[in-house]
């Protein structure tokens, strides 16, 4: 067909293009004249192919089609007009002059809205469906024939540019497509527009978006949405008028406290918070803004509304300053009214217009290696100096206004000076906890007090909560590259690698860690595991699965994997930081964001780590740490309702509790690594060395406090009594003594209640009947200290023969030689499954004896031997879901299917 295509905007130009991908030809394009020597781009991509455009400013005075202005449409010979969007009045001698007329594009569900503010409307009215209506012109306002209609879902927090471009332009674009194709056919619908239901309302202006206080929160936010970006609800407060955009009336975990914005005719003041400015409306529900607008047009964030303009200035690398001036060139492309772009050049008083932003933000992408920005940074940044200086900010991954201020508490240990955080780290600030509550972590070494750390509440809970649901769903998280992902936790790597000897030093003070096993497995398996995962980020894909046909269709089904949100991870007093890294690296890596809790009593290298985060340029708010009881901050965890993942590694009686509150809370998903007794089975034919220096491992690594220590051994009758012999001969020159000291083998248990579990432990056993070989006692020296123990003539019915001491205590069982299947059955006689070991040098019976054991992880000939490549989780009781390797990945990633036919 001869098209005329009658409009402007983006909008007018991809419909101009697709038609005449279509085969149409497009006899001429009416557009809009130049604004500040500016062409519309539906005129230029026009020109550019070189079909006639024209430019009138007018189509007819005081009601009259102007002559000259027809006839130059008329010369054109168009059978039929395509207006995608248009704001000149066109007279019916235009719209009715082709034989198959003309159609329009209208943003709403028409006979609804009715007018020029139709998508504003839909918002302000809180309306649940919107879309858009494509209908036959005639001489009413949007009161024509319907041709063809789609709606879509309006979102709670949608404004007038989200809906626009997630459904009203890329659908919208389709659906004048669809309908000219219909009038191709000869099978486009006249439908009659139903007069039941109809509304009209006026265009909405600066002067009409006032906010009227005198409504609910829902209202006041459904206002506020329907008028961002374009005009913008204001309200006056403080003495000028202040333009609310980006609401929310998700205000799960905000805390109202903050300083008091009085504004007249309100029901309540506003409250600046960390979050943003908090309004209330006359039902006394909250809502959020995010974005001010002051008198003057400069955007700030509602956060800062009582806060001096920022002073830092970031000092541009090289490569930074070569940007900044490409980025400068675009500007000017942008701005050709303009002959030089200064550090001042503002771009709205330059003549930008809300179409520049989307080029802006277009160049931007492919000029900094596809970094996305949003339509509303550059409100936030209008001169050019500003727009830098928040480019390099982005692009280092910190788009915080100011460096973050930490309170150290400062300690000489190591010959190091120590610099330690101490309080909660929230959204990228630490912070006291709410009443600043704090306690005492205790060095285990000497008892003494380390420091003063921040006792995390619920309060802080669910603003740490909210923190990374923010940054889950509105941050650059969620939005840069699963690579640039990958870069940051290199870099996170990189860093702990730089403070390895304080963190080691920090672990020793504060978890009792022998300083040389701390570097190398508390913080070097630390730093192993962000590695690893850092490598899978851009790894993580899904599939293309055939399925059935539906003929004479086809489909195409694949499925894909997406991070699931807010994670809360729990992590023990054993190995906090590589705890703490074995989940949260997998964790990150998927895209989720994370609230950790520490254990109460070691949580100095998860703040530490915490610093590291920071400085790598991990976005704020995609990791939170909250200090702080289990039964408090756990609980909450487990029970709040935008966490989604729960991963947990502790005892099984805290696991059962979790995952029952997890079900009851909002059915989140969660994986627990929980308590062992882990059989470690020595034949006779072992290599005896090996196993006695293996044995004595499997028990004392870490001063047994390891969840896959072997919590009790079966040694075959022949080799019993020498094999006895032998690991005492070895415990006796065991060095117990300072973490610190670089020839200590034996630290100080993790904590006194701990301690005084071991001791209670060691009585039982006694009571029972076993033989204390050697150990069982306190060290007579400060600190929580213990001796390494051996019992044996252990069996099955007694305490220590069942239950985890999680301590340097050996259980040692005779089995009968030769009677592998009775051993076998002894071993997996427990509800535990997290790990277990076999020493012998048949092959044959390895491979049965691994196949036979109810465990998550078998040692053969070794023990301990775990690899950030290899998965990790136990069987029964002792949890489900895995860490470490591909497979811990799966735990923090939801699939989801996707299928289409064509």
């Amino acid at each position: 067909m001869k098209i005329a295509v009658i409009g402007q905007s983006l909008f007018g130009q991809e419909v101009y293009r697709h038609l005449r991908k279509e085969g149409h030809e497009v006899v001429g394009v009416f557009t809009v004249p130049d604004k500040d020597g500016k062409a519309d781009p539906l005129g230029l991509e026009a020109e550019k192919d070189g079909v006639p455009v024209f430019k009138f400013p007018r189509w007819r005075v005081k009601g009259q089609a102007l002559p000259d202005v027809v006839a130059k449409y008329q010369a054109l010979g168009a059978e039929l007009n395509v207006l995608p969007f248009c704001s000149q009045f066109i007279p019916m001698e235009v719209i009715n002059a082709p034989c198959h007329g003309s159609i329009i594009y209208h943003p709403s569900l028409l006979p609804r809205h009715r007018g020029a503010s139709a998508i504003n409307w839909t918002l302000i009215h809180g309306d649940k469906k919107g879309g858009f209506t494509i209908f036959w012109a005639d001489d009413g306002l949007d009161t024509g024939d319907l041709l063809l209609q789609k709606e879509c879902e309006i979102l709670p927090d949608d404004t007038v540019s989200t809906l626009y471009n997630r459904f009203l332009f890329p659908e919208g674009i389709k659906g004048m497509v669809q309908a000219v194709r219909l009038i191709a056919r000869g099978n486009a619908p006249r439908l009659p527009q139903p007069e039941e239901g109809a509304t009209y309302e006026g265009i909405q202006k600066k002067e009409t978006a006032k906010i009227n206080w005198e409504q609910s929160a829902e209202a006041i936010h459904n206002w506020i949405r329907g008028n961002d970006k374009v005009p913008g609800a204001w309200t006056e407060a403080c003495g000028q008028k202040l333009t609310f955009f980006n609401s929310t009336l998700n205000t799960v975990g905000l805390v109202p406290e903050g300083e008091a914005l009085p504004i007249p005719g309100a029901h309540r003041p506003g409250i600046v918070t960390k979050a943003g400015l908090i309004l209330f409306g006359n039902d006394d529900r909250m809502l959020l803004v995010k974005n001010i607008q002051l008198e003057d047009g400069r955007m700030i964030p509602a956060s800062c509304f009582f806060k001096g303009a920022d002073s830092s200035v970031l000092e541009l690398t090289e490569t930074e300053l070569i940007m900044a001036e490409t980025v400068r060139s675009a500007w000017k492309r942008i701005l050709p009214s303009i002959l030089e772009v200064e550090d001042s050049t503002d771009f709205f008083k330059s003549g930008a217009a809300s179409v520049d932003v989307v080029r802006l933000v277009e160049e931007v992408k492919e000029l900094c290696d596809g970094l996305e920005l949003e339509n509303e940074d550059v409100y936030m940044a209008t001169t050019f100096g500003d727009f830098i200086q928040l480019l390099v900010r982005k692009l280092r991954g910190d788009d915080k206004e100011s460096e973050c201020i930490i309170d150290y508490v400062e300690k000489e240990a190591n010959k190091l000076t120590l610099r330690m955080p101490h309080q909660l780290f929230i959204g990228g600030v630490f912070v006291d906890a709410e009443g600043a509550k704090t306690y005492e972590t205790i060095n285990p070494t000497d008892g003494s007090v380390i420091c003063q750390v921040s006792l995390a509440q619920v309060s802080d809970v669910d603003k740490a909560v909210a923190a990374a649901k923010d940054a889950f769903e509105n941050g650059l998280w969620g939005k840069i590259s699963a690579r640039d992902r990958g870069r940051l936790l290199y870099r996170l790597a990189d860093l702990m690698e730089q403070h390895q000897e304080e963190l080691a030093t920090i672990e020793a003070l504060d978890a009792g860690a022998v300083y040389t096993l701390a570097l190398k497995t508390h913080v070097g398996m630390s730093i192993q595991t962000f590695r690893y995962f850092a490598g899978w980020c851009d790894k993580i894909q899904g599939s293309t699965i055939p399925i059935n046909q539906a003929r004479p269709n086809r489909n195409l089904t694949l499925t894909r994997k997406e991070p699931i949100g807010v994670c809360g991870i729990v992590i023990p007093w054993n190995y906090p930081l590589m705890m703490l890294s074995w989940k949260t690296a997998a964790c990150l890596a998927a895209g989720n964001t994370v609230v950790i809790k520490p254990a109460q009593v070691t949580p100095l290298t998860a703040l530490k780590f915490a610093e590291l985060t920071l400085k790598a340029g991990i976005p704020k708010g995609v990791v939170n740490i909250l200090p702080g009881s289990g039964s408090l901050v756990g609980q909450r965890l487990s029970d709040h309702p935008d966490v989604r993942k729960i991963g947990f590694t502790g005892s099984t009686e805290v696991g059962k509790h979790i995952m029952k509150s997890c079900a009851l809370s909002n059915v989140k998903k969660v994986s627990l690594e929980l308590g062992g007794k882990s059989p470690l089975i020595i034949f006779a034919d072992c290599d005896l060395s090996k196993a006695v220096q293996m044995g004595m491992s499997s028990v004392f690594f870490n001063k047994g406090e390891n969840c896959i220590a072997a919590g009790r051994l079966f040694v075959e009758d022949s080799i019993h009594d020498h094999f006895v012999q032998k690991v005492v001969e070895e415990v006796k020159k065991m060095k117990i003594g300072n973490p610190l000291d670089r020839d200590t083998n034996h630290g100080p248990q993790n904590h006194q209640a701990h301690l005084r579990k071991l001791i209670e432990y060691c009585q039982r056993g006694v009571e029972e009947g076993a033989t204390l070989v050697c150990g069982g006692s306190q060290v007579p020296r400060p600190g929580f200290f213990f001796e390494p123990t051996v019992f044996t003539d252990v069996e099955d019915h007694m305490f220590i023969a069942k239950e985890e001491s999680f301590g340097p205590i050996m259980i040692i069982s005779r089995f009968a030689d030769g009677d592998v299947d009775t051993v076998l059955s002894r071993a997996n006689a427990t509800e535990f499954g997290l790990a277990s070991g076999i020493f012998t040098r048949d092959i044959n019976k390895a491979l049965y004896v691994s196949d036979k054991l109810e465990a998550g992880t078998v040692f053969v000939n070794t023990y301990n031997k775990t690899d950030v490549a290899a998965p990790f989780g136990g069987f029964k009781q002792s949890g489900f879901g895995k860490d470490l390797g591909e497979a811990a990945l799966n735990e923090y990633l939801r699939m989801k299917t996707v299928t289409f036919e064509y």
